[in-house]
């Protein structure tokens, strides 16, 4: 019996121990909730493009002969009528001289022709001539003034070929490679340039956006919807590294046209460019100012889950802090959140942390979300999952 007394009082030692420990009740979950209020919104929209030169001219010869000259550096920024290539002249100083010549003896024959119509006009006067010779002077002195004329004109013609074997800028802008060098013989109206000048400040960015985002906009901005400042559109501009243009452009032109291929409007953006940064044809990104939504409803994109179905939901602390699952309506993103058009209202408690494991109807204890309190190590749970 000794034997058996220490196994014994070991037992009704656990026995009293479990029956005096009374069970731990866990109460509700907390979870961080942000409530929802009504803040003007502004929407914007990125669209891919191309930047395109402000001004841009060929340059080609309006007269035949052989370079002798070329008279830039290539890449040099050139103004308006700055020479750019020098044409063997000699020609055309030959054709100015013929012009000149020919029209010395159409002044000549006015004198000759003038003076004997004015002699038959006083012989007819007195019958002494036939009326039909003193009308043939007449004549001849019309045309010898006509010959003048004509003679200027092509005296004229001879100049300015003569004043185009010396190739000008036709614009101010930078000048890119010539294609042809000294020696090169070329053509008027030839097919290929000389070379290409390009005016790059200001400069344009073309962008294309769906003929069916712009008419959204514009039946949102007649139903009120949507507040649009006075004065062109602002863009930002996002270039091909990821680094923002650090000025603003300017929205100048949207296209009248649809293009039936595509379903999308052509848009032009003007944005200064006084350091030459922009270059035609890099691929940017621009980013368009719609308008404001005055009284938006933003949801961070954590919060929102998906059913089934796809359709977007979140958790929400309702009545007797239990939680209910809304499925919410939603237009676009706006940073890392949602614009929200139905599902929710102004005073709503979405859950932001602490909804993994919820089901509707739970009770939760709601403390607010503290971003600061989050990124300082708190660990941060998934966001709320629809069932």
């Amino acid at each position: 019996m000794r034997k058996f007394a220490p196994a014994l009082a070991a037992v009704l030692l656990l026995s009293a121990c479990g029956q005096g420990a009374a069970p731990q009740q866990q109460g509700p979950a907390e979870v961080s909730v942000v409530t929802v209020r009504t803040q003007p919104v502004t929407l914007t929209t990125e669209l891919p493009g191309r930047t395109v030169a402000y001004e841009s001219s060929d340059v080609r010869p309006q007269v035949n002969g052989l370079i002798l000259a070329r008279l830039f550096e290539e890449g040099d920024q050139v103004r308006q009528g700055q020479p750019l290539y020098r044409i063997d002249p000699q020609p055309y100083q030959a054709s100015v001289a013929s012009a000149r010549a020919a029209l010395g003896r159409a002044h000549a024959a006015i004198a000759s022709t003038a003076a004997l119509a004015r002699r038959y006009g006083e012989l007819v006067k007195i019958n002494a001539i036939a009326r039909q010779d003193y009308e043939n002077a007449v004549t001849q002195a019309q045309q010898a003034r006509a010959d003048v004329a004509a003679q200027e004109a092509a005296l004229r013609t001879a100049q300015i070929d003569l004043a185009r074997t010396t190739i000008r800028a036709p614009i101010s802008g930078r000048i890119g490679r010539s294609d042809f060098t000294t020696g090169a013989l070329v053509t008027a109206a030839q097919a290929n340039a000389l070379t290409t000048i390009q005016r790059l400040d200001p400069i344009y960015v073309d962008v294309q956006q769906s003929s069916a985002e712009v008419l959204k906009l514009r039946q949102r901005i007649m139903a009120g919807e949507i507040a649009r400042e006075g004065g062109a559109a602002r863009v930002q501009l996002k270039l091909e590294d990821g680094s923002v243009y650090p000025i603003e452009g300017e929205l100048k032109f949207t296209d009248v046209t649809v293009d039936p291929t595509t379903g999308s409007q052509a848009i032009r953006i003007r944005f200064a460019n006084p350091k030459g940064l922009l270059l035609p044809g890099m691929y940017v990104r621009a980013q368009l100012v719609e308008g404001t939504k005055a009284e938006g409803i933003l949801v961070p994109q954590r919060a929102v889950g998906r059913d089934d179905r796809g359709h977007a939901t979140v958790m929400v602390v309702g009545q007797g802090n239990k939680v209910e699952q809304r499925q919410l309506e939603t237009s676009r993103t706006v940073g890392d959140s949602w614009l929200v058009t139905g599902g929710i209202k102004p005073g709503d408690r979405v859950i932001i942390e602490g909804g993994m494991m919820l089901q509707p109807g739970m009770p939760v204890k709601p403390v607010p979300y503290s971003p600061k309190a989050a990124s300082a190590g708190k660990p941060a749970a998934a966001p709320a999952q629809a069932k």
